[in-house]
Formats: C-alpha cells, sequence, structure tokens
C-alpha cells in the first residue's frame, strides 16, 4: 500500500530551495545508515533550527529495511518537535538508479528523489530522468537529476574519472525534463579519498567559473553539490591513531563550500564526513576501554560527536542555522 511522505510529516524540496535561494544559505543533505547518525541529524539540526534533507543511498535503504525506514523518518520528524524545533525534513533517496527503485521510494513516503542518469548518454539521461519525473510529480515529490559525473567511490556510486558539467548541456536538460534541481560536477568528489594530493599540496579549487556560468544560464534555479565532505583532519587522525589505516584522505575546504552555499547552491551532501565522525569515536571508546561491549557505550560517544559535527556545518558552513 502506497504511503505519502506527507502522512509522515515531511516536505518536499521546493519550498526549502526556494528559501535557501532567497536567503543565500544551502540547506544540509545529510546521509544515514543507522538510528545513532539519523538521532544526531535531528538533534542538531533541531538545535541549530536549521531545515534538513535526511538522505538514504540504495544500499543504505536496504540495509536499513524500507519499512523500518518510513518509522524512522516518521520519529524524526516527531523528534524534532519534542526537541522544541519544528523544522521542515525532506527525506530523500541519493543517486538512484532506476525508475523502479525511484516509484518504490515515492510509494514509501519518500518526499523527494533523485534519479542519477549521469553516467548514460546526454539523450537517454533525459529520458530517464524525465520519466520519473512524470510519475514524481503526480505524487507532488520533487526530482534531483545530475549532469556531469564525480569521481571517487560511494556506495554503489564508482567513477575513476570525473566529467565536468558541460554548462552548455544544462538548459536543455532542465527544460526536457522538468526536473527541480540539478546536481553538478565542479570538482567535488565521493568518498574519503577525493584527490590525490602530496603532503604540503593544496586541493584543486572547486570550478567557481562553471558554477557561475550555469547560473547565468539556468538563473534562480537550485543546484546541487554532491561529494561535499570536508575530510575533517581532526577525526582521520583519531582513526590512525586507534588502528586505522587512512592516508592521504582530504577532502573540500569548507571555506570553499562557504562561497557555494552563497550562490545557487541550495543543498550540500554530507556522508564521509558523518561515518569518518562516528568511526573514530567507536574506535577510541574500543582503545580506551577495552572491556567495554555495551553497543550504548560506544554508539553514545558517537552519536554526541556526530551532533557536534553537523552543528558547526549548519553554522559555518552550510549557512542554515535559524533558517527553519
Amino acid at each position: 500500500m502506497a504511503v505519502s511522505y506527507k502522512e509522515l510529516g515531511l516536505v518536499n524540496t521546493r519550498e526549502m530551495f526556494a528559501n535557501a535561494m532567497k536567503g543565500g544559505y544551502a540547506v544540509p543533505a545529510y546521509n544515514f545508515n543507522n538510528l545513532e547518525q539519523l538521532q544526531a541529524i535531528t538533534q542538531a539540526c533541531a538545535e541549530t533550527k536549521s531545515p534538513v534533507i535526511i538522505q538514504v543511498s540504495k544500499g543504505a535503504r536496504s540495509y536499513a529495511n524500507a519499512t523500518m525506514l518510513r518509522y524512522m523518518a516518521l520519529g524524526a520528524v516527531q523528534y524534532s518537535k519534542e526537541l522544541g524545533a519544528n523544522i521542515p525534513m525532506a527525506l530523500h533517496l541519493d543517486h538512484g538508479d532506476s525508475y523502479e527503485l525511484c516509484v518504490d521510494c515515492i510509494n514509501s513516503g519518500f518526499s523527494s528523489v533523485m534519479i542519477d542518469g549521469s553516467h548514460l548518454p546526454f539523450k537517454e539521461n533525459i529520458a530517464l530522468t524525465k520519466k520519473v519525473v512524470d510519475f514524481a510529480h503526480q505524487h507532488d515529490v520533487t526530482v534531483e537529476g545530475e549532469l556531469g559525473v564525480l569521481a571517487g567511490i560511494e556506495d554503489e556510486v564508482s567513477s575513476e574519472h570525473s566529467h565536468y558539467t558541460d554548462p552548455q548541456e544544462v538548459e536543455e536538460f532542465v527544460k526536457s525534463t522538468g526536473v527541480d534541481s540539478l546536481a553538478i560536477s565542479i570538482g567535488t568528489s565521493h568518498g574519503a579519498y577525493k584527490f590525490k594530493v602530496k603532503p604540503g599540496e593544496s586541493v584543486p579549487p572547486l570550478r567557481f567559473d562553471i558554477l557561475e556560468e550555469v547560473e547565468r544560464r539556468l538563473p534562480g534555479f537550485p543546484i546541487v553539490l554532491h561529494g561535499a565532505s570536508s575530510v575533517l583532519t581532526e577525526y582521520v587522525e583519531l582513526i590512525n591513531q586507534y588502528g586505522g589505516k587512512l592516508e592521504n584522505a582530504v577532502g573540500i575546504p569548507e571555506d570553499q563550500l562557504r562561497r557555494a552555499a552563497k550562490s545557487a547552491v541550495c543543498k550540500i551532501n554530507v556522508d564521509s564526513d558523518g561515518r569518518l565522525v562516528f568511526t573514530a569515536k567507536v574506535r577510541e571508546t574500543f582503545a580506551l576501554e577495552p572491556k567495554e561491549f555495551d553497543p550504548r557505550k560506544y554508539l553514545g560517544p558517537a552519536r554526541k560527536e556526530l551532533v557536534k559535527m553537523y552543528k558547526s556545518k549548519n553554522e559555518s558552513v552550510m549557512g542554515s542555522a535559524d533558517k527553519a
């Protein structure tokens, strides 16, 4: 039986993005895989009064179970209200890879879906995206499309090479598909190993020239940045200190993301930073408290640290604090 996201207290991204465009900030889109991550996202966004997009990949949805996930989203909405914040919350499918998956998510309570046809030839990407849009809009669900391919690996999404978005394609793509937002490739990358840089070298800057040209061609249209974790050094070091092996893991500098958030970029995706923070604190607890076997005693500190990190993102990177 199909369930509407409205029954769960969720919203789609249309108004969120319109407000972000006017206000010069980006709505945070945080991936989650388990209860503790979702609790942390909800608490951080409620306490900073930030709108939020809670998002799952195909793999994360399978891991959590689609039915459980629906009730987790309902719980997150109610939890934010218990914390005294009636924040707009969307449940989004990240990197949907088929029409069937998008339909299934829409029928199980998602308020927003991404159909990623960026690996397909241009005309095939348009056809697939339009098919999803036509179904989603019948249910007042918003759709994100993608042009350009990001390098890196994250869940099922893998690419050896990145291809920057060609600004000359964006107008035809948006007009032909009716999509609500567009993910573009300007130098961000999936995973914790975003760039091959030697010690002392700096990360290549984002291609703001491409972003500005896309903005010029699509005035007032919501743009999305994927692969935008900063791969926070303190947590990489903590993981390595306690037995991990993350060598040369680097991400996107936060000042570049803040600059992007002031532009047409209305949604910034963060997944790897959440994984790194969580893993760092679990490793630390295992190392310092080797007799500990109560999951609450090692997942609890990880959740607490996640809240701190997400609050910092909302305040200093997204600019979304106090915008709910």
